[in-house]
Protein backbone atom coordinates (compact mmCIF):
# COMPACT_ATOMS: atom_id res chain seq x y z
CA UNK A 1 0.00 0.00 0.00
CA UNK A 2 3.02 5.58 -3.03
CA UNK A 3 1.36 7.54 -0.20
CA UNK A 4 -0.01 11.11 -0.51
CA UNK A 5 1.33 13.70 1.91
CA UNK A 6 -1.88 13.39 3.86
CA UNK A 7 -1.31 9.73 4.55
CA UNK A 8 2.44 9.67 5.15
CA UNK A 9 3.26 7.31 7.91
CA UNK A 10 0.37 4.44 8.15
CA UNK A 11 -2.98 1.15 10.03
CA UNK A 12 -5.78 -1.97 10.65
CA UNK A 13 -4.38 -0.38 8.81
CA UNK A 14 -4.72 -0.31 9.76
CA UNK A 15 -8.80 -1.73 13.28
CA UNK A 16 -7.58 -0.94 12.43
CA UNK A 17 -9.28 0.57 13.43
CA UNK A 18 -8.32 -1.52 15.56
CA UNK A 19 -9.17 -1.39 16.97
CA UNK A 20 -11.07 -4.03 18.96
CA UNK A 21 -14.12 -3.45 21.07
CA UNK A 22 -13.64 -5.04 24.45
CA UNK A 23 -15.12 -5.23 27.88
CA UNK A 24 -11.74 -4.61 29.47
CA UNK A 25 -12.26 -2.54 32.62
CA UNK A 26 -8.64 -1.91 33.55
CA UNK A 27 -8.15 1.20 35.62
CA UNK A 28 -11.22 0.95 37.83
CA UNK A 29 -10.42 0.46 41.49
CA UNK A 30 -11.28 -2.75 43.36
CA UNK A 31 -14.89 -2.81 44.49
CA UNK A 32 -15.79 0.21 42.39
CA UNK A 33 -18.91 -0.15 40.23
CA UNK A 34 -18.13 -0.51 36.54
CA UNK A 35 -19.11 2.70 34.79
CA UNK A 36 -18.70 1.78 31.14
CA UNK A 37 -16.60 -0.10 28.60
CA UNK A 38 -14.30 0.89 25.76
CA UNK A 39 -16.95 -0.24 23.30
CA UNK A 40 -19.67 1.91 24.86
CA UNK A 41 -17.41 4.94 24.76
CA UNK A 42 -16.56 4.37 21.10
CA UNK A 43 -20.19 3.95 20.10
CA UNK A 44 -21.26 7.10 21.94
CA UNK A 45 -18.33 9.06 20.52
CA UNK A 46 -19.02 7.96 16.95
CA UNK A 47 -22.64 9.03 17.27
CA UNK A 48 -21.43 12.47 18.32
CA UNK A 49 -18.84 12.57 15.54
CA UNK A 50 -21.63 11.88 13.03
CA UNK A 51 -23.84 14.60 14.52
CA UNK A 52 -21.27 17.32 15.27
CA UNK A 53 -18.18 16.36 13.32
CA UNK A 54 -14.95 15.19 14.90
CA UNK A 55 -13.65 18.71 15.51
CA UNK A 56 -16.97 19.80 17.01
CA UNK A 57 -17.04 17.02 19.59
CA UNK A 58 -15.36 17.47 22.97
CA UNK A 59 -14.31 14.89 25.52
CA UNK A 60 -16.78 16.52 27.92
CA UNK A 61 -19.58 15.83 25.45
CA UNK A 62 -18.47 12.21 25.08
CA UNK A 63 -18.37 11.78 28.85
CA UNK A 64 -21.85 13.23 29.17
CA UNK A 65 -23.20 10.97 26.41
CA UNK A 66 -21.74 7.89 28.11
CA UNK A 67 -22.86 8.98 31.56
CA UNK A 68 -19.44 9.16 33.22
CA UNK A 69 -17.17 11.89 34.49
CA UNK A 70 -14.28 13.29 32.48
CA UNK A 71 -11.74 11.70 34.82
CA UNK A 72 -13.29 8.29 34.23
CA UNK A 73 -13.30 8.83 30.47
CA UNK A 74 -9.61 9.73 30.49
CA UNK A 75 -8.84 6.42 32.19
CA UNK A 76 -10.02 4.73 29.01
CA UNK A 77 -8.73 7.16 26.38
CA UNK A 78 -5.99 9.71 26.91
CA UNK A 79 -7.33 12.01 24.21
CA UNK A 80 -10.16 12.35 21.71
CA UNK A 81 -7.70 11.40 18.97
CA UNK A 82 -7.29 7.96 20.54
CA UNK A 83 -10.98 7.04 20.38
CA UNK A 84 -11.20 6.36 16.61
CA UNK A 85 -8.28 3.92 16.96
CA UNK A 86 -10.02 1.90 19.67
CA UNK A 87 -7.76 -0.35 21.73
CA UNK A 88 -5.02 -0.18 19.14
CA UNK A 89 -2.23 -1.35 21.44
CA UNK A 90 -4.11 -4.59 21.96
CA UNK A 91 -4.64 -5.04 18.24
CA UNK A 92 -0.88 -4.66 17.76
CA UNK A 93 -0.28 -7.42 20.30
CA UNK A 94 -2.61 -9.58 18.23
CA UNK A 95 -0.70 -8.62 15.08
CA UNK A 96 2.55 -9.78 16.69
CA UNK A 97 0.92 -13.09 17.55
CA UNK A 98 -0.36 -13.52 14.00
CA UNK A 99 3.11 -12.92 12.57
CA UNK A 100 4.80 -15.18 15.11
CA UNK A 101 2.43 -18.00 14.17
CA UNK A 102 3.28 -17.83 10.48
CA UNK A 103 5.11 -21.00 9.35
CA UNK A 104 8.84 -20.41 9.10
CA UNK A 105 8.93 -22.18 5.73
CA UNK A 106 6.71 -19.51 4.19
CA UNK A 107 8.60 -16.99 2.06
CA UNK A 108 8.84 -13.69 3.88
CA UNK A 109 6.56 -11.82 1.48
CA UNK A 110 3.85 -14.47 1.84
CA UNK A 111 4.06 -14.46 5.64
CA UNK A 112 3.65 -10.68 5.86
CA UNK A 113 0.93 -10.77 3.18
CA UNK A 114 -1.12 -13.35 5.07
CA UNK A 115 -0.60 -11.62 8.41
CA UNK A 116 -1.82 -8.27 7.10
CA UNK A 117 -4.96 -9.91 5.72
CA UNK A 118 -5.67 -11.66 9.02
CA UNK A 119 -5.01 -8.48 11.00
CA UNK A 120 -7.64 -6.70 8.92
CA UNK A 121 -10.47 -9.21 9.42
CA UNK A 122 -13.45 -7.59 11.11
CA UNK A 123 -17.00 -8.84 11.72
CA UNK A 124 -19.65 -7.24 9.50
CA UNK A 125 -21.64 -6.21 12.58
CA UNK A 126 -18.72 -4.45 14.30
CA UNK A 127 -19.73 -1.33 16.22
CA UNK A 128 -18.76 1.24 15.22
CA UNK A 129 -18.76 -0.12 11.64
CA UNK A 130 -15.23 -0.59 10.36
CA UNK A 131 -15.89 1.50 7.24
CA UNK A 132 -17.09 4.38 9.42
CA UNK A 133 -14.01 4.07 11.63
CA UNK A 134 -11.57 4.05 8.73
CA UNK A 135 -13.34 6.91 6.96
CA UNK A 136 -12.83 9.01 10.08
CA UNK A 137 -9.19 7.99 10.48
CA UNK A 138 -8.19 8.48 6.85
CA UNK A 139 -10.26 11.53 5.98
CA UNK A 140 -10.16 13.76 9.05
CA UNK A 141 -7.33 16.30 8.62
CA UNK A 142 -6.97 16.98 12.35
CA UNK A 143 -6.35 13.27 12.99
CA UNK A 144 -3.44 12.94 10.59
CA UNK A 145 -0.62 13.95 12.95
CA UNK A 146 -1.85 11.48 15.57
CA UNK A 147 -2.27 8.80 12.91
CA UNK A 148 1.39 9.11 11.96
CA UNK A 149 2.28 7.84 15.44
CA UNK A 150 -0.09 4.91 15.12
CA UNK A 151 1.20 4.06 11.66
CA UNK A 152 4.72 4.03 13.05
CA UNK A 153 3.71 1.55 15.73
CA UNK A 154 2.11 -0.69 13.09
CA UNK A 155 5.19 -0.59 10.87
CA UNK A 156 7.40 -1.41 13.84
CA UNK A 157 5.58 -4.71 14.41
CA UNK A 158 6.39 -5.79 10.86
CA UNK A 159 9.97 -4.53 11.12
CA UNK A 160 10.51 -6.57 14.30
CA UNK A 161 9.20 -9.71 12.60
CA UNK A 162 11.28 -9.21 9.46
CA UNK A 163 14.39 -8.54 11.54
CA UNK A 164 13.90 -11.76 13.47
CA UNK A 165 13.36 -13.77 10.30
CA UNK A 166 16.39 -12.28 8.55
CA UNK A 167 18.81 -12.04 11.47
CA UNK A 168 18.80 -8.24 11.29
CA UNK A 169 17.99 -5.35 13.59
CA UNK A 170 14.53 -3.75 13.36
CA UNK A 171 16.12 -0.45 12.36
CA UNK A 172 18.08 -1.98 9.47
CA UNK A 173 17.08 -1.00 5.96
CA UNK A 174 15.25 -4.16 4.93
CA UNK A 175 12.91 -4.46 7.95
CA UNK A 176 12.13 -0.75 7.72
CA UNK A 177 11.45 -1.02 3.99
CA UNK A 178 9.07 -3.95 4.43
CA UNK A 179 7.16 -2.04 7.11
CA UNK A 180 6.82 1.07 4.95
CA UNK A 181 5.87 -0.83 1.80
CA UNK A 182 3.31 -2.96 3.65
CA UNK A 183 1.76 0.16 5.12
CA UNK A 184 1.56 1.85 1.73
CA UNK A 185 -0.05 -1.22 0.17
CA UNK A 186 -2.59 -1.54 2.99
CA UNK A 187 -3.49 2.15 2.81
CA UNK A 188 -3.98 1.88 -0.93
CA UNK A 189 -6.42 -0.99 -0.37
CA UNK A 190 -8.30 0.96 2.28
CA UNK A 191 -8.62 4.07 0.10
CA UNK A 192 -10.04 1.97 -2.74
CA UNK A 193 -12.41 0.26 -0.31
CA UNK A 194 -13.76 3.58 0.95
CA UNK A 195 -14.31 4.71 -2.65
CA UNK A 196 -16.02 1.43 -3.67
CA UNK A 197 -18.77 0.54 -1.16
CA UNK A 198 -19.51 -2.80 -2.84
CA UNK A 199 -15.87 -3.94 -2.88
CA UNK A 200 -14.43 -6.56 -0.54
CA UNK A 201 -11.74 -5.22 1.77
CA UNK A 202 -10.06 -8.62 1.93
CA UNK A 203 -9.96 -8.89 -1.87
CA UNK A 204 -8.47 -5.41 -2.19
CA UNK A 205 -5.88 -6.09 0.50
CA UNK A 206 -5.00 -9.39 -1.15
CA UNK A 207 -4.56 -7.68 -4.52
CA UNK A 208 -2.41 -4.90 -3.10
CA UNK A 209 -0.29 -7.06 -0.81
CA UNK A 210 0.64 -9.31 -3.75
CA UNK A 211 2.87 -6.44 -4.85
CA UNK A 212 5.10 -7.05 -1.82
CA UNK A 213 6.79 -9.97 -3.54
CA UNK A 214 8.21 -7.50 -6.09
CA UNK A 215 10.23 -5.94 -3.26
CA UNK A 216 11.34 -9.12 -1.49
CA UNK A 217 13.22 -12.29 -2.20
CA UNK A 218 14.03 -14.90 0.40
Amino acid sequence: MALSAKKEGFVHLLDSAAMITSNNRKGLGPGRPVATTHGEIEQAAFRLFAERGFDGTTMAAVAQAVGVGRRTLFRYYESKNDIPWGQFDRTLDNFRTILDEMPEELPLHQAVHRAVLRFNEFPPDAQPPHRERMTLILRTPTLQAHSVLRYGDWRAVIAEYVARRQGLRPDDVMPQMVGHVSLALALTAYERWLEQPAASLQDLLDECMRQLRDYLTD
